[in-house]
């Protein structure tokens, strides 16, 4: 099924774990699942308004998040109430797993947030990556979050978003 797709969907939570806990849990609607890119729709999940100063995450708010079963990141489409894009907030992940209930994603601290217009892109939390001790704990997968950050970067400030979730 793609996004695009007709289909019929189905409801799914989304898990997303740190630190072997589950961080957050929430309801979403899944759009579509190619076998490597399993895309869900869901309001803001959080209580309340989070005002990052860059940008306010609020209800009304609704993600179009993408997961990847072989990459270590996710991307969010992040759209106002009135269907506004606010731009997009991705987190360096390990790679997205799907059961027929549950897409459980892994978060590794480190994330990127770019603009609607593109003029905004910033790397995030790179002191709580550093604080987490992955790189000690498990150096290959800390190196695939730097990479992972870095290829999102580049993505993010040349304008590959559009086809990277086309």
């Amino acid at each position: 099924m793609s996004v695009n797709s007709a289909e019929p969907t189905a409801r799914l939570d989304v898990v997303l774990v740190k630190a072997g806990r589950t961080k957050i849990r929430y309801p979403a609607e899944l759009l579509g699942d190619d076998g490597t890119r399993i895309a869900v729709r869901a309001p803001w999940a959080g209580s309340g308004v989070r005002d990052f100063g860059f940008v306010r995450f609020e209800p009304g708010d609704v993600f179009t998040e993408y997961y990847w079963r072989d990459r270590w990141y996710s991307v969010k489409e992040v759209r106002a109430a009135d269907a506004t894009v606010k731009g997009w907030y991705c987190d360096i992940t390990r790679p997205a797993v799907r059961t027929d209930h549950e897409l459980v994603v892994e978060d590794l601290d480190l994330d990127l947030w770019r603009s609607a217009d593109g003029r905004d892109v910033r790397r995030l939390d790179e002191d709580e990556f550093a604080e987490s001790g992955l790189t000690e704990s498990d150096p290959e997968a800390a190196s695939a979050a730097v990479a992972a950050l870095a290829e999102l970067e580049t993505l993010a400030r040349t304008g590959g978003f559009e086809k990277l979730l086309a």
